[in-house]
């Protein structure tokens, strides 16, 4: 009776089915135990990826590790915005906890034709607006480089979903009149804000100092020359030098 069983085709497949389903619980609970365990915490000696998207439980993207390839566009409260300028580089995007881009790190280097080029860039954004602090460095195929730290005021008024569509348009537009009254417009409903303070390596080897007022105008200048020649220059609202400071006037010794 036994060997006649055992021999059945329905009961071998009724048994194998049987036996699969016991091996995949097993299997699926032991995972299961060994992560609460263990804290849900996985080691690993090395990660080859991509890409890397780091949520909060809700899924709001918080910071985004890409390489240039999949370097992610804008995110304006979870949505991500495309941005088809973001495609030369690699590197981090910070997310608030709304889930809107607040700044980010990006970096590239390369040589084309025998002539070497490389730039990095971080920056931390206003609430919902552009980056109020920059640095960055950058060499230009031609040899030259400059490197700087950059502050800088912004509007309350954010930037909008809508705003990148239509300064995406306008940068599609072709060069001239058209496009340069299209972006004249878009400033004037968009005010983008002034740069206030920026210590700079200028492309001529100088480095300055240059401090503005809230029409970003240049109030204040401390520069030291690539020859070593420092200088301090005070500017008036039109930006004429009303008073300059160098070794050769100084009166102190």
């Amino acid at each position: 009776m036994f060997a006649r069983l055992f021999t059945d085709s329905r009961f071998l497949v009724s048994y194998s089915a049987f036996v699969t389903i016991v091996f995949a619980v097993s299997v699926y609970t032991g995972l299961i135990g060994a992560a609460q365990g263990a804290g849900k915490v996985a080691e690993f000696d090395r990660l080859r990826v991509h890409r890397v998207d780091v949520v909060e439980p809700d899924g709001t993207p918080r910071l985004i590790i890409s390489d240039r390839a999949k370097y992610p566009g804008s995110f304006y409260h979870g949505h991500e915005i495309e941005r088809a300028d973001r495609r030369d580089s690699a590197g981090m995007l910070f997310i608030n906890d709304e889930g809107t881009e607040d700044g980010g790190l990006i970096f590239g280097g390369a040589t084309s034709e025998g002539k070497r080029s490389s730039f990095s860039h971080l920056s931390f954004d206003q609430y919902e607006q552009d980056q109020t602090v920059v640095m960055g460095t950058a060499l230009f195929p031609d040899g030259s480089r400059s490197a700087g730290i950059e502050l800088d005021d912004r509007p309350d008024q954010p930037i909008t979903p809508e705003d990148f569509t239509e300064a995406e348009k306008i940068k599609a537009m072709p060069h001239g009149d058209a496009r340069a009254a299209a972006w004249s417009a878009y400033q004037k409903k968009h005010p983008v804000g002034e740069e206030r303070a920026s210590l700079v390596r200028n492309l001529d080897g100088s480095v300055g100092l240059s401090l503005k007022d809230q029409q970003g105008r240049v109030r204040l200048k401390l520069t030291v020359a690539k020859d070593g020649e420092p200088a301090v220059e005070l500017l008036d609202e039109k930006g004429q030098v009303r008073r300059k400071i160098s070794i050769e006037n100084s009166s102190e010794k």
